[in-house]
């Protein structure tokens, strides 16, 4: 059995194996909403300082009425405040997080409705989430719209960009 990108739904018991799944950018399951020209430029002035090393997400599996994420967050990742146009359920795999005051780590779970704004903050060792949808694409709506806020964030990204390149999965450490 392959791993199976398509929107077809597949025809019977289906294996989605980790090693085939591409990563989020090359699966086009998110779609990136209008960004304001203060965005676009924050964003470019973190993508310049290191932001794609922060992070690693692969779609493992896409298919009509639900797709399934997993994404390691490095330490100190700046996660944009953001909403997406589908419910998602994420399920904490390794490392930690924190949501607002709420410290959360392994087999611990939160849900974030479709619409409604959040950001998380990855613990010192990053984290691991499993991201579980009702739809086999959604978009991403960018809520952080300060040059205070990108500023701040590529600085947080180039004091941690040489760690990032070098960091080991929490689910990885012993």
């Amino acid at each position: 059995m392959e791993n199976s990108m398509s929107q077809d739904t597949p025809a019977g018991f289906t294996i989605f194996r980790a090693k085939d799944a591409p990563g989020l950018m090359q699966s086009g399951v998110m779609a990136m909403a209008p960004m304001t020209d203060t965005q676009r430029a924050g964003l470019k002035g973190a993508v310049a300082a290191g932001y794609m090393d922060g992070d690693e997400v692969q779609i493992l599996t896409q298919m009509p009425g639900y797709s399934l994420a997993h994404a390691w967050l490095k330490k100190s990742y700046p996660l944009a405040l953001h909403s997406h146009d589908s419910d998602c359920m994420y399920y904490i795999v390794a490392g930690t997080l924190k949501l607002g005051t709420e410290e959360l780590g392994p087999r611990d779970s939160f849900f974030v409705p479709a619409g409604v704004p959040y950001t998380y903050k990855p613990g010192p060792e990053g984290v691991e989430v499993l991201e579980i949808r009702h739809a086999p694409k959604f978009n991403f709506v960018n809520l952080s719209k300060t040059e205070t806020y990108w500023t701040k964030a590529a600085e947080t990204i180039a004091a941690n960009h040489e760690d990032w390149k070098t960091a080991v999965r929490p689910s990885e450490k012993v």
